[in-house]
């Protein structure tokens, strides 16, 4: 009997929701939580482990949690390791990742995870580990949890594994030779015939695309324009008191600014996890340059300045929550009579 170790988070954990993700990690025996419903669909291999951590705790303290999970593991033997799945949770999904990561090269055992494509996790870790194409949300945990238990079957077996499209993973980006009947100019040709004739085909090289959008049409002139001050690199009032995740956002707030000449140190920090904060911190004009602002306003070079910081991490955010919360932010911007935003990053 093959053993198996499982990874989940405070929510499919049983623990709670987003109130209980700061919780430290915790090492339970057997399955717990959703590892209950991979019990029954894993061939001679059973879960010895179930090790749940908070989604927040684990991206804001990665080293201290991988450093409890080995020495829960320095004297337990395993097989197999099983995270998630996490479909689009961004922090769960790195958690998900990046531990899997950890133990296959830590223990040299396999490890895999499922992740929705927009998970921004799939692009950092999909090179290192096997992960599962999932849906989008945990109402697809009815199709995810039996095609990861069927692929562990896979691995735990030795059995040879299909293409990614076939066993339903992300490729990660190696090239294998295939021997087929016709050559590539044959095939591509066939393939151009299906496609000018609406018949179905498969491409053999995916290209990644993105949506096209049009940029805005340019101010006719600054100096009677208002404008807002935006920033995802995590410029925060200090101690964070909204609580903005280091990464993976899906929130974003806006501060009023109104009496501020600038972002001092001390009030303000940033709480991104991307880059070294020292220097945004000693100055968070570096990031968000409010003086520089209250500067070109004070010489009419632009009208006014929105009285609103509007701010986010921008690190690891999915494609889906940035475009929701550009949406939204949009919208309020319009409401308020903004004519133009400057937008900094890290």
């Amino acid at each position: 009997m093959k053993k198996i170790v499982f990874y989940t988070n405070q929510f499919f954990g049983q623990i709670g929701g987003e109130d209980k993700a700061y919780t430290e990690p915790q090492f339970h025996s057997g399955p717990i939580g959703n590892a209950n419903a991979f019990s029954d669909k894993l061939e001679d291999a059973e879960i010895i482990a179930t090790i749940i951590c908070g989604d927040n705790y684990y991206v804001e303290n990665m080293d201290k949690v991988k450093a409890f999970i080995k020495d829960k593991l320095t004297n337990t033997e395993f097989d197999f390791f099983i995270a998630g799945p996490a479909f689009n949770a961004g922090r769960f999904g790195i958690a998900c990742a990046d531990v899997c990561s950890f133990i296959k090269n830590e223990y040299n055992v396999e490890a895999i995870t499922g992740l929705y494509e927009e998970n921004p996790a799939v692009e950092m870790y999909k090179k290192n580990i096997y992960i599962l194409r999932v849906g989008k949300s945990a109402a697809a945990i009815r199709k995810a949890v039996p095609l990861m238990a069927g692929f562990a079957n896979k691995l735990l077996k030795g059995e040879e594994l299909g293409s990614p499209s076939d066993e339903q993973y992300f490729a990660k980006g190696k090239r294998i030779n295939i021997f087929r009947e016709k050559n590539g100019a044959e095939r591509a040709v066939d393939m151009l015939l299906k496609r000018l004739s609406n018949e179905p085909y498969e491409t053999e090289l995916e290209i990644s695309v993105y949506e096209k959008v049009e940029p805005a049409k340019p101010l006719t002139d600054l100096r009677t324009a208002k404008i807002a001050l935006c920033t995802s690199g995590g410029i925060v009032p200090f101690g964070n008191p909204d609580h903005i995740p280091a990464a993976t956002a899906k929130i974003y707030k806006m501060y009023d600014i109104s009496d501020k000449e600038m972002l001092k140190e001390g009030e303000f920090e940033s709480v991104h996890a991307g880059y070294d904060p020292v220097y945004a911190n000693k100055d968070p004009n570096r990031v968000a340059p409010l003086d520089i602002l209250r500067m070109l306003n004070a010489e009419g070079i632009i009208g006014e300045i929105y009285p609103y910081l509007t701010t986010t991490t921008g690190n690891s955010t999915s494609v889906a929550d940035a475009t929701r919360m550009g949406k939204e932010i949009a919208e309020k911007f319009v409401e308020d009579g903004v004519d133009g935003v400057i937008l900094t990053s890290t």
